[in-house]
């Protein structure tokens, strides 16, 4: 499978009447915005359609196109805005232009409801595949050949990603970025949009209850999180994180899979991960130092970890994040883990 091209700078925003008007926003706030001023890369967002007329978007509000969908065969990235109505029939241009781009090995993404289009298009067939939880009945029932993965916020097969609904397009986005042009440049257009700068895929995209019982609860764990991650360094465990909070280790692991959506031990080794790959962008520090100030403990242990979740090594890493190498492979034939 073909991953996506080393520093993707073209993106296509595939539109047509009937996408979000808030993923059209999405899109064009992580892509679309000069940010080179604070060290991050130059994007070229495109805006394209069947035809330059003006899309209208719901609110109110219309898109006007920039290039025509011939302009995706150039692109190095492909992204598909969620639908306002996800049954209606795509634009056959549209369906044909995706299947023309994936034939070239094009890596597309679609947000939300955007997984419909690609379905439509067949490009989804004997693949996984995310959307809204409130639209995975609905995604299996009218495109059966889809495995619709029923409880994660974004994933990818081959070349292909699919993302649930709202922030998490902005999730799927940002770590588009990520995984092609390092975390501090993820982190820096998160600054700037205010949002979290980074959930892993596999985290719960519907947490049944979000806020412990008690507002002390909340407060408790959140303190808990700030203080694991001033000290990284530190040897955490469940039993260790659960007496600072003053629960016992079964009673705080329920609260914080309740709150995060994740269990705590995944939450650490995905912190320990970030804070290793600004390390590695930002610093000449060995590797068994970055190692012990993330809290891996040793080079052995960090790279597991890294194979494990980025399908690369800390110093292939380096090399393509910081040295201005080619980025490293990704495994596409396997989800976010």
């Amino acid at each position: 499978m073909t991953a996506l091209p080393n520093r993707p700078a073209r993106i296509a925003l595939v539109s047509f009447p009937g996408v979000r008007a808030f993923d059209v926003s999405v899109i064009t706030e992580v892509w679309g915005v000069d940010r080179t001023d604070r060290g991050v890369p130059a994007f070229d967002l495109r805006r394209t359609a069947a035809d330059p007329a003006p899309i209208p978007l719901r609110g109110g509000l219309s898109l006007t196109p920039d290039r025509t969908l011939t302009w995706l065969s150039r692109s190095d990235l492909i992204v598909v805005p969620g639908l306002d109505d996800h049954l209606a029939p795509a634009p056959a241009a549209v369906l044909e232009a995706l299947r023309r781009a994936h034939t070239r090995g094009i890596p597309i993404a679609a947000l939300c409801g955007g997984a419909f289009t690609l379905a439509q298009a067949g490009l989804l067939d004997g693949r996984q595949a995310v959307t809204h939880w409130n639209l995975t009945d609905l995604l299996h029932t009218h495109h059966p050949q889809v495995t619709v993965v029923p409880d994660a916020l974004f994933l990818h097969d081959g070349n292909i990603w699919t993302s649930a609904g709202t922030a998490a397009g902005i999730d799927l986005c940002l770590h588009l970025v990520r995984i092609t042009h390092g975390a501090e440049a993820a982190a820096t257009i998160a600054r700037s949009m205010v949002t979290a700068p980074f959930r892993t895929g596999t985290q719960a995209q519907f947490i049944e209850h979000p806020t412990p019982q008690s507002g002390r609860d909340a407060d408790t764990l959140a303190s808990v999180r700030a203080h694991a991650l001033a000290q990284l360094a530190e040897p955490h465990t469940v039993a260790t994180l659960a007496a600072r909070a003053g629960m016992s280790a079964r009673t705080f692991a329920r609260h914080f899979q309740a709150t995060t959506g994740t269990t705590p031990l995944r939450w650490l080794i995905t912190q320990r991960i970030a804070a290793a790959q600004k390390l590695l962008e930002r610093t000449d520090l060995p590797l068994p130092e970055v190692a012990r100030r993330t809290g891996f403990g040793s080079e052995i242990t960090m790279r597991q970890h890294f194979a494990a979740h980025l399908s690369t090594s800390p110093r292939g890493y380096r090399t393509a994040f910081r040295d201005g190498g080619a980025r490293p492979e990704v495994d596409t034939t396997r989800t976010d883990p």
